[in-house]
């Protein structure tokens, strides 16, 4: 099977870490870099070329579900499984319009769940 690559957006480095360490021990998962805001991972979208973004909803300036509805209008765009501290029926309006393939709360991010979202994108 060949390394489903991911891009872990989040303004804050414990989460982006704990994100890597988990998808490092995720087959067939491999983290291919980090962005901290929706502009950043809008810089670097094409040059790392992922399959799954992690996205966060609150970023600062251009928020989560902004930056998945802009991923989701691209040729060919990676799936997003949106990650946020808050339950998801505070975000379930606008995070399902947004074009994601799934919600994770970020206290129950794990190996799991990481592989029921990739495998979420095949249903939508």
């Amino acid at each position: 099977m060949r390394p489903v690559r991911v891009l872990i957006v989040d303004d804050q480095a414990p989460f982006r870490e704990a994100a890597a360490a988990v998808i490092s021990l995720t087959e067939p998962f491999v983290a291919v870099g980090s962005a901290e805001s929706g502009e950043d991972c809008l810089a670097v979208i094409d040059r790392l070329a992922p399959d799954l973004v992690l996205m966060d909803i609150s970023l600062p300036g251009l928020d989560g579900i902004e930056t998945t509805r802009l991923l989701s209008a691209r040729p060919r765009p990676p799936a997003v499984v949106l990650v946020s501290t808050y339950p998801q029926h505070e975000y379930a309006e606008r995070a399902g319009t947004s074009g994601a393939v799934a919600y994770i709360e970020k206290s129950e991010f794990g190996p799991e769940r990481l592989l029921a979202a990739w495998a979420a994108r095949d249903q939508r």
